[in-house]
């Protein structure tokens, strides 16, 4: 009789039994903030308590995290803790930019990621995918965590910035690591609501690293503009280009599009490549299940040579990718904050409270999955994805801050997996024990170190 293995369970902290102290909180905040969460969290639809800071709110439940995100979005704004964590690096790009300044953003870069531009994109990360696997041909063992992060870096220089980064890519990505791990964190002064007028060790540490990305940012953005000087019509009209021409008096200020290039060079590569690392860890503990999707990818590369199209003829592969995003979601906390106080249903939800709506606790929450805790890619087959509840499911957030770029990273991240895994099988080795840390990420601490064979020699 032909039996399936019980299904994987990845690694991830077990929620707590009991409340920390504050001290401890601050310690567990400080250096995972994932090892926080007890029970109720994972069993309640959402958690109403005095926090360190103040009023803090849980929101589990579907209605009230659309409530928080969408209906109701006007009166939340992006919470303190987390501006103070991500202003300081980002200042005024996307993801930290608020009111008017958000919305000329937004306006700016809507042309970048319209349907008829991501497709426009497919061919260049289809070639960044291909040049970066040669790396794999000899096998033996890498750091799939950090591969991950400089084939994402390659896709996104070469898509956004057609290659015009200033800079190297190895050191960037050693940077990027070390800026997360001094300006990427909360600090315990933060959570406490300290003046800011107090010094942020983490953040004194970090400015090297910070003083580094601006400096690409200036040269990358002076680059550009000495070649549109130097010859127009051979300027690219790609992300950088448009950023450019969006500055004005009607538009954008230098500072804010420094800020926004320096958004996605940091930010807009390494959420895809968490996922990507933590896709293929889970499928080289569920042989069973790479089987499947090495099967379709073969079926589908042998008949379809158009990468626009494999999202859509690959249901296995995109499953396995968003069940990886679902227990490893890339941002694990969105974090907002009431203007005014209301009501919602009988949850007084008081003015600055704390609202954290957590990706990593609802995508595990034991009243919204069925064996929340086990990878399943299953739950995303077709038939089955379309059961489940748009505001349980949140690894790009939602309402009207949903990820600009949830599009280009699905089709980044299905054209990558098509390329790794036709042609290379990763597998775990001894040295294989990732535990999930979030630093601004959710990161493998001690990275991926996987086996990888060519699949056919």
């Amino acid at each position: 009789m032909d039996t399936q293995p019980a299904p994987f369970v990845p690694p991830a902290p077990k929620p707590r039994t009991s409340p920390p102290s504050t001290l401890e909180m601050i310690r567990i905040v400080y250096r995972n903030p994932l090892e926080l969460w007890g029970e109720p969290t994972y069993n309640e639809p959402w958690i109403s308590a005095k926090g360190a800071g103040g009023p803090l709110v849980i929101a589990n439940d579907p209605g009230l995290i659309r409530h928080v995100l969408v209906d109701n979005a006007k009166n939340y704004k992006m919470a303190t803790v987390r501006q103070k964590i991500l202003r300081p690096i980002l200042r005024d790009g996307l993801l930290t930019a608020e009111g008017e300044v958000w919305k000329r953003s937004r306006k700016a870069m809507a042309p970048v990621f319209t349907p008829r531009h991501i497709f426009g994109f497919a061919q260049p990360m289809l070639k960044r995918t291909l040049e970066f696997v040669t790396r794999y041909e000899a096998g033996g063992t890498s750091d799939i965590a950090h591969d991950m992060t400089l084939l994402t870096y390659d896709i996104l220089a070469e898509t956004l910035f057609s290659g015009e980064i200033a800079g190297e890519p190895g050191s960037f990505a050693n940077e990027i690591d070390r800026l997360f791990e001094t300006m990427g964190r909360v600090d315990p002064l933060d959570l406490l609501r300290a003046p800011d007028w107090l010094p942020r060790l983490t953040r004194i540490r970090g400015r090297k690293t910070m003083a580094y990305f601006r400096k690409i940012v200036t040269d990358t953005a002076k680059m550009r503009e000495e070649k549109f000087k130097r010859d127009p019509d051979a300027v690219p009209q790609d992300f950088l280009t448009l950023l450019l021409k969006a500055e004005g008096p009607d538009g954008l200020t230098r500072p804010e599009v420094e800020d926004n290039i320096i958004t996605f060079i940091g930010a807009g590569h390494e959420t895809t490549a968490r996922a990507l690392g933590w896709t293929l860890y889970c499928l080289a503990e569920s042989p069973w299940e790479r089987d499947r999707v090495e099967q379709e990818i073969d079926q589908v590369l042998a008949r379809e040579a158009e990468p626009t199209k494999w999202l859509d003829a690959m249901p296995l592969t995109r499953a396995a990718f968003d069940e990886a995003l679902r227990l490893y979601p890339p941002a694990p906390s969105i974090n907002r904050e009431p203007i005014e106080p209301e009501m919602w249903k009988d949850l007084y939800i008081p003015k600055h409270a704390a609202v954290l709506v957590m990706p990593w606790v609802v995508h595990r929450h034991r009243k919204l999955w069925d064996r929340p805790d086990a990878f399943l890619p299953e739950r995303f087959h077709p038939g089955n994805r379309e059961k489940i509840d748009r505001f349980q499911y949140l690894p790009f957030g939602a309402g009207p801050r949903v990820c600009i770029g949830a599009s280009f990273a699905m089709q980044e991240a299905i054209i990558a997996l098509a390329i790794l895994l036709s042609r290379f099988r990763f597998d775990v080795t001894a040295e294989t024990k990732p535990w999930p840390v979030q630093k601004l990420t959710t990161q493998p601490q001690g990275g991926l170190p996987m086996q990888v064979t060519p699949r056919y020699r």
